[in-house]
């Protein structure tokens, strides 16, 4: 005989098991469901069949003849279901608000108590039939009217109660029992509809028994915890949904408000009871980042913990140090998290707590970045006075009309040591070249605010900034690679030493002597930094700026008119054309040899170093010339002497191979020069201007047809012998003197006689065409006194007689035309 369990334990059993055949009953129900939908689906696609073949659908009793249902079975249900509840609770809503008053006592609470327990105990019977749906729609409307059941019990029992003390009980009471509802029957709805009333009670009694901003915190955080906890512990998705939203919220609530009033407090009591709010925030925060599943919530929770933590400190340092001090004691609670990177806290923890040390020393950086920026820009206003007087201190002379950031002094510490971590740190992190690239600009902010903020004296500041330029360009040059383009440390060196030249450069400006020591130093340093390879394209186009700007102070110092000054600053193109004539061209090979690679690179035709800095050097010799033109422009003469010093140094530079497009320039700066001179003699003869042009023309123009005799006339001799001709024509038409005539015509008949000559076809245009003009000129009184002479009616009937003697001979004068064209055409 089977021993057979006791009644009780067998009827737990037998219900467990019939709870487990209703779901799989209500699953086999979906699974058919969807299946005959499937079907339903596949017969509306079928395509019609011929004739002979029988059709292939679902089996009989599908309904494959109906139309595909654009809504599934349960779909429908639920709705139906969603909707049937949503009514009733708004009925009961209804009634209770609006009917309540209609029935006694007894009338009240026999409706409310009947309707509670009927929705309540309906999904009893309803589950044991498998209507699963109908019980959640049916427990949903139950759960609503426990809402009214209390609401209706303040209003008869408890009248005179505190709305929030007596929400915050029924709230605790009713999460209670929705809690063992749900359990007890399985229902899906009242557990999350519990959880998220539970979050309620604490927070309404604190405010029921008039609670302070710091008990109301706590409160908030106790439920974040308890939503914390419920969270990690439930095993329903819905449940951890409203959990973690719960928990989020109270606790971002809590955190916010400790945060203010740790950073509101006027004493270090106070400001010590809000920070302790905020390391328990970051406890809380840590617990729930060790034990959830997934590592990047882990690490947001680490974060948010670090942060917290650094606020509470900073809270706290507020009230008890001098305001400046606040955000280096901030620094030192984030580089503090550091330490946790040697701990043995789960990776994830460690790696949001590392993150927060980032973010928060990213914002200490922030914090200095007006006293940077205005030691940066602020030297530009010093710009616009110069040479008005010695300040008292370094700090007056940057900040010279612009306001002074608060609380600065300890700006260098702060970029000091952020620089310093970043050092340490950079030989643990993927992301070295970044990290070599940072500490070198953290470095230099703060050596360059430091003179600042020591209110250094004028003098000293100017020295320390000196210093500072000297320290960058001997890192580029260090670091710098002579045979490659320079690395991404030395080139933000490069830069970093460059924006400290132009702003020390300002900034002496407020005193002469100051200005020329300053240029001179600072022409000197670029140029031995330009010396090598490496630095060169940035170094020595820098060190000629300087040495430019050296000049033109030179000059004002000296009492000297710009023009005169001009004359100084044209010896700076000189030196830029004579060290790019060294640098230029220099090569690891004079040729390519056959265009081969060794190694992976040319065996010639690869620049060096210095021809990198060739165009750079030129482009700062070009700009120096331009402002010794524009310095000399209000005078002629002097500008007529730079013009020709300037194409001296061109035609210098059209020497070296690379450079022969350089000619053109030289010539152009001659003729200008040439120019200048003849307007300052005032000199209104055309042919003072164009004869210039004209002779080196044509020179050039034979030249270039004895290397190649395919050169048209007009390519050659055309622009040359057009540049006197046509100015020369256009004064003599308006001559009275027969002198620029008869020199013309002269002229003419040379050029015509020598085109023909030769034989060329541009000559033989041109000078025939000016010199018809010449004669027409000369004969235009007589033929106006002529044309006075003779009768009115002669000019037209010459006109008449000249078109029919045209017309008639029309067809030879084609001829004759096209064959002097082919004859023309014939000519060079």
């Amino acid at each position: 005989m089977t021993n057979l369990p006791p009644p009780a334990e067998e009827l737990r059993f037998l219900d467990a098991e019939l709870r487990q055949l209703d779901v799989r009953r209500a699953t086999l129900l979906r699974r058919r469901a969807w299946l005959v939908h499937t079907l339903q689906a596949t017969a509306a696609r079928q395509p019609a069949l011929g004739p002979g073949t029988a059709p292939v659908g679902p089996p009989a009793g599908t309904g494959a003849a109906a139309r595909r249902p654009e809504a599934t079975a349960p779909g429908v249900q639920n709705v139906l279901l969603v909707l049937g509840g949503v009514l009733l609770t708004i009925a009961a809503i209804a009634f209770t608000l609006v009917s309540w008053g209609h029935l006694g006592i007894a009338g009240r609470a026999l409706v409310l108590g009947a309707l509670t327990v009927g929705a309540l105990g309906a999904p009893v019977a309803l589950l044991r039939r498998g209507l699963r749906s109908t019980a959640e729609a049916v427990a949903a409307l139950g759960t609503a009217l426990t809402v009214l059941d209390a609401y209706a019990l303040h209003e008869v029992a408890f009248p005179g109660t505190d709305g929030a003390g007596y929400t915050a009980t029924a709230s605790a009471v009713l999460a209670a029992l929705w809690a063992v509802y749900g359990v007890r029957l399985g229902l899906r709805h009242p557990l999350p509809l519990a959880v998220a009333t539970a979050h309620l009670p604490l927070l309404l009694g604190a405010i029921a028994v008039g609670a302070g901003p710091y008990t109301l915190t706590a409160v908030s955080l106790a439920t974040a915890a308890g939503g914390t906890a419920v969270a990690l512990r439930a095993a329903l998705l819905p449940v951890r949904i409203v959990a973690v939203t719960g928990a989020l919220g109270t606790g971002a609530a809590g955190v916010l408000s400790a945060g203010w009033l740790c950073w509101s407090a006027s004493g270090p009591g106070p400001a010590a009871r809000a920070a302790a709010l905020l390391l328990v925030a970051a406890a809380l925060a840590l617990v729930a980042g060790r034990f959830v599943p997934r590592p990047e919530i882990s690490v947001g929770a680490a974060f948010a913990a670090g942060l917290c933590v650094v606020a509470g400190a900073g809270g706290v340092l507020r009230v008890t140090v001098p305001g400046e001090w606040t955000v280096p004691g901030c620094l030192a609670c984030a580089i503090a998290l550091l330490a946790t990177e040697r701990t043995r806290l789960h990776h994830p923890l460690r790696q949001g707590l590392v993150r927060a040390s980032a973010a928060v020393q990213g914002f200490a950086v922030l914090w200095t970045l007006p006293l940077v920026a205005g030691c940066v820009l602020g030297p530009a206003v010093r710009g616009a006075h110069p040479w008005s007087g010695t300040p008292r201190d370094f700090r007056d002379a940057v900040f010279a009309g612009l306001p002074r950031p608060p609380y600065a002094g300890t700006a260098p510490l702060v970029l000091a040591v952020v620089a310093a971590v970043l050092v340490v740190a950079g030989h643990r992190t993927a992301r070295r070249p970044a990290v070599t690239v940072a500490a070198p600009v953290l470095g230099w902010a703060a050596a360059l605010v430091l003179p600042v903020v020591l209110q250094l004296p004028y003098a000293a500041g100017l020295v320390a900034h000196a210093v500072v330029v000297a320290a960058a360009l001997f890192f580029a040059v260090r670091f710098g690679r002579a045979d490659k383009r320079p690395s991404p440390p030395s080139l933000t060196a490069l830069l970093l030493a460059l924006v400290t030249s132009v702003g020390l450069a300002l900034v002496s400006l407020a005193s002469e002597p100051a200005t020329i020591a300053v240029l001179g130093t600072l022409t000197v340093l670029f140029a031995a930094a330009g010396l090598r390879p490496g630095p060169a394209p940035f170094a020595a186009p820098a060190a000629l700026c300087h040495a430019t700007a050296l000049a033109c102070a030179i000059g004002a110092s000296a009492g000297r008119p710009p023009h005169h000054t001009a004359l100084l600053v044209l010896v700076v193109p000189a030196v830029a054309a004579l060290i790019a004539s060294r640098t230029g061209g220099s090569r690891t090979g004079g040729s390519r040899t056959g265009g081969s690679r060794t190694g992976g690179s040319r065996t010639g035709g690869s620049r060096t170093g210095g021809s990198r800095a060739t165009v750079p050097v030129e482009v700062a010799g070009a700009a120096a010339g331009l402002l010794a033109l524009a310095l000399a422009a209000p005078e002629p003469p002097m500008l007529a002497l730079v013009l020709s010093l300037c194409g001296a140094v061109a035609a210098a530079t059209a020497l070296r191979p690379e450079r022969r497009a350089a000619g053109w320039a030289a010539a152009a700066l001659f003729l200008l020069a040439t120019w200048v001179r003849l307007a300052a003699w005032d000199v209104a003869a055309p042919e003072a201007y164009t004869l210039p042009v004209t002779g080196p023309a044509l020179i050039v123009g034979l030249l270039r047809r004895r290397r190649d005799a395919a050169v048209s006339s007009w390519t050659a001799y055309g622009s040359g012998l057009a540049v006197t001709l046509v100015p020369s024509l256009l004064a003599a038409w308006d001559d009275q003197h027969w002198l620029r005539p008869l020199a013309l015509g002269v002229a003419a008949l040379a050029v015509t006689l020598a085109g023909a000559r030769h034989r060329l076809q541009a000559p033989l245009v041109l000078g025939p065409g000016v010199l018809a003009l010449v004669a027409l000129h000369e004969l235009t009184p007589y033929l106006a006194q002529v044309v006075g002479a003779l009768p009115r009616w002669a000019p037209p009937a010459v006109a008449g007689l000249v078109l029919l003697v045209l017309g008639a001979t029309y067809e030879q004068r084609l001829r004759d035309a096209r064959r002097l064209r082919e004859a023309l055409g014939r000519l060079g």
